[in-house]
């Protein structure tokens, strides 16, 4: 696991949506491979929006609390936002804990399995308060 916000940065974008938690949202299909293998932590939560590309999210708590259901929301909303769904309406996003998602050998990057899934139904949005990050 990376914990190191600012290597993380440089592949991903970084939100603080509230004080002890980070969202961590891939930039490209190599860096969701990075965040998903070499960034997520076994309790961090993952998300994705369903049925289309998009950005592999991490929710993380950085001071071991778990997030309330509004937080995991605001992260699948992230979610939505990096993702061909953005200027949709309500879209289905997946959430785990990152220890269920698993990447194979030989698949294309960005791609991964995932187990025990929750769908939740969000608008795409980034936290209030933040701008979109530029691309580096």
């Amino acid at each position: 696991m990376i914990a190191d916000l600012d290597t993380i940065r440089r592949n991903a974008f970084i939100y603080e949506p509230v004080d002890g938690f980070v969202i961590i949202a891939g930039r490209t299909s190599k860096d969701n491979d990075f965040i998903s293998v070499k960034v997520a932590a076994p309790e961090d939560y993952w998300f994705h929006v369903r049925g289309m590309p998009g950005s592999h999210v991490l929710l993380r708590s950085l001071n071991g609390q778990e997030p309330d259901k509004r937080l995991q929301e605001t992260a699948a909303a992230v979610a939505a936002w990096h993702s061909k769904a953005r200027n949709g309406g309500v879209t289905a996003v997946s959430m785990t804990k990152a220890k269920f998602v698993s990447k194979p050998g030989g698949v294309k990057d960005g791609t991964v399995y995932i187990k025990n899934e929750k769908v939740l139904k969000v608008r795409p949005a980034l936290p209030e308060g933040t701008q979109p990050e530029k691309d580096s």
